[in-house]
């Protein structure tokens, strides 16, 4: 007999946790190898958990809807033969609840508990948690940060700071709960802010003939196809066609080095309801306007039935955000971490611009580039931009045919 740790997996490229939204099992359930133990929701997909054992559920670790850290311990399984569990899925026995923590303390706290300490520099190895199997809680790190104040408050000299309090509600105010979603964009945007130096730049493309190219075959091809072409569509693929030539814009930071990715798969925002994903267009250089329009119109029905998997969601390259549709003119995207940029599509809107010395009413579009400093600089981000905009003004049945 052996005790098996599951822990949470990684479910993206950049997933850092996950929420049990529910348990499948229970302690004394007995469950094959790849049985369904748990459905797991993340910023970027709702999944279920398989079982790396069979065997007997022995403790369930982490609680519903509580996040989690990926690789931290959800549950524990009292396996019958541990030889013949692959070696990679092997895992130390489960300490037991009357020694000290086991060396990997993630499974112990909540990111959210994480924050907490940290934002208060409480040293979590002291704190000893009352949770269940010894977890810290956000109580134990309270009272380790109130008796922090009480001592302080004991020195007459020292200058004490505010502590940070979350806003109380008043009467009449509106308490809207964060869903674990919520919960993984925010962390994930802050850790982006944090790490990633932001530069950002801007350029003004006439889009006229992009316009009426669309507009004159929008029609036929909803006919004969059963959905839309939008003008989305043929900007993701001239930034695909850009990436192909320009491939220092198609990269990732990695501490030591740069990662120059191969394949050019482009991350696109999606909105569904209050919830925002970023599923992906794989080799969107290689597909058509037609390839590229059906991808963007099957990903947001996912999206909006909660239907993305996995495989969806991961292996973006570059983000292009299509922010124009609720009718943006200038933005700043924050970088989808790794990726080294995003496009932020604004609005297209008429505009009189000069032409030849007189004055023409033109479709004009502003494209909005948040690059990491780290990995790109502006010179060769404005020959990026710039060959996006010859691509877009130049649009043509000739130059980007739809099939």
């Amino acid at each position: 007999m052996a005790i098996q740790q599951m822990k949470m997996p990684k479910l993206g490229e950049s997933v850092t946790e996950g929420m049990i939204t529910k348990w499948l099992v229970a302690p004394g359930d007995y469950v094959n190898k790849y049985d369904p133990i748990a459905e797991v929701l993340t910023d970027k997909v709702t999944a279920d958990i398989p079982s790396s054992f069979a065997g007997t559920i022995k403790e369930i670790v982490a609680n519903e809807n509580e996040q989690m850290a990926v690789g931290a311990i959800i549950c524990t399984i009292e396996t019958a033969d541990a030889e013949n569990t692959p070696k990679a899925a092997m895992e130390p026995k489960a300490a037991s609840s009357t020694k000290e923590a086991p060396e990997d303390q993630s499974g112990r706290y909540s990111p959210a508990v994480l924050k907490l300490s940290q934002l208060h520099q409480i040293d979590l190895l002291s704190v000893k948690g009352t949770g269940k199997g010894g977890r810290i809680t956000r109580k134990d790190v309270q009272q380790q940060i109130d008796l922090k104040q009480e001592e302080t408050q004991k020195q007459p000299e020292a200058v004490l700071a505010p502590a940070v309090q979350a806003p109380e509600a008043g009467n009449g105010d509106i308490i809207v709960p964060v869903d674990g979603i919520k919960q993984t964009v925010a962390a994930n945007m802050v850790k982006t802010k944090q790490e990633v130096p932001h530069a950002w730049m801007m350029i003004e493309v006439d889009v006229t003939n992009l316009v009426r190219y669309r507009d004159s075959i929008k029609d036929s091809f909803k006919k004969a196809e059963g959905y839309s072409v939008t003008y989305f569509s043929f900007f993701v693929k001239a930034v695909a066609r850009a990436l192909k030539e320009f491939p220092e814009m198609n990269a990732m930071w990695a501490g030591d080095h740069i990662v120059r990715k191969k394949d050019i798969h482009v991350s696109i925002a999606v909105a569904a309801e209050d919830k925002l994903f970023v599923p992906v267009i794989k080799w969107a250089d290689e597909k058509s306007i037609k390839g590229i329009a059906r991808e963007v119109n099957d990903l947001a029905k996912k999206a909006r039935t909660g239907t993305l998997t996995k495989e969806d969601v991961s292996g973006g390259t570059f983000t292009v955000n299509n922010t124009g549709s609720f009718g943006s003119v200038q933005s700043m995207g924050i970088i989808n971490y790794p990726q080294a940029a995003i496009l932020q599509v604004e609005s297209i809107v008429k505009r009189p611009v000069i032409i030849d010395g007189m004055i023409a009413v033109r479709d004009m579009v502003n494209l909005c580039l948040s690059l990491d400093h780290r990995v790109l600089d502006g010179l060769i981000c404005g020959r990026f931009m710039q060959r996006v905009k010859e691509l877009l003004e130049a649009a043509s049945e000739d130059t980007m045919p739809v099939y």
